[in-house]
């Protein structure tokens, strides 16, 4: 009996433990207004985004300068601007195909932001 109740304590404590790491990252706030960011790291000479920030959230996320492939980057640049602003995130899955052109997206969104924390 007495393991038992060991067993269940460890279990307990474990569990504890556990989702303590499962707590949710508190959002970022942004100072509203409208920024820009760059990066070089698409399939060609790079992009530049504008981020709109509208009551301390990413509220669009527009694609305005690239370089990219037709039909293949301009993928990326059609959907990931919608997924960002949906996670309030970088944090979304390149989109397959273009992972450079989703990659340099990131990245100047984050350089956008960075301008507005």
């Amino acid at each position: 009996m007495r393991k038992i109740k060991t067993f269940v304590a460890l279990t307990m404590v474990t569990a504890a433990v556990a989702l303590t790491g499962c707590s949710s990252e508190k959002a970022a706030s942004y100072t509203d207004g409208t920024y820009t960011g760059t990066s070089d790291k698409g399939q060609h000479a790079g992009l530049k985004v504008e981020v709109t920030v509208k009551d301390s959230k990413i509220a669009e996320v527009k694609v305005t300068e690239n370089q990219e492939t037709e039909g293949i980057g301009s993928k990326a640049i059609d959907e990931l601007p919608s997924k960002i602003v949906e996670k309030q995130s970088t944090d979304v899955d390149a989109v397959s195909g273009a992972t450079k052109t989703s990659d340099a997206i990131k990245e100047a969104v984050d350089n956008a932001l960075a301008e507005a924390k």
